[in-house]
């Protein structure tokens, strides 16, 4: 199996700053070209004028609209992909992607387009009622993704 590619997933956690340091250190050892990719997932403000807990003002409540927030969380994804490639990246060929969507999707979507050989993505270890409501980013990635993918664990 040919190795060129390599795909690494990432959020603000532990847990995909665990995974992207394997996946890094895999580029090195099969002198791959890296793909970094971190999927924005919208944030909607509710469409009610005042939250149903406090009654405040959803504008004052939060102090913006969503626009800014989309720059918000675009500037944020900026800062954590530059960070991850400044802290793992030395001497490596990256490609960054960012996107708005459903991350296992938009993982899925970037591995075609970087024509990946193999993704590398942690896994929050979220289990029964938890990964039933939030549903698993890895668990999905696996089930639909063309190529091999490796769910790197975190130990604690």
């Amino acid at each position: 199996m040919k190795i060129s590619k390599i795909l690494i997933g990432i959020d603000d956690s532990a847990y995909a700053r665990n995974a992207a340091a394997y996946g890094f250190d895999m580029a090195r050892d099969y002198k791959a070209a890296v793909g970094l990719v971190h999927i924005i997932e919208p944030m909607v403000i509710p469409s009610t004028p005042a939250d149903n807990l406090t009654g405040i003002s959803m504008d004052s409540a939060f102090g913006i609209q969503e626009v800014e927030l989309s720059e918000v969380q675009t500037n944020q994804t900026e800062i954590l992909i530059n960070n991850t490639i400044k802290e793992f990246g030395d001497g490596l060929e990256i490609t960054a992607f960012k996107q708005y969507g459903s991350r296992a999707d938009g993982i899925i979507d970037c591995c075609k387009e970087f024509d990946a050989d193999i993704i590398v993505i942690g896994t929050h270890k979220r289990s029964g009622f938890d990964r039933l409501l939030i549903g698993s980013v890895a668990e999905h990635v696996v089930r639909h993704s063309a190529v091999p993918v490796l769910v790197v664990p975190f130990v604690e």
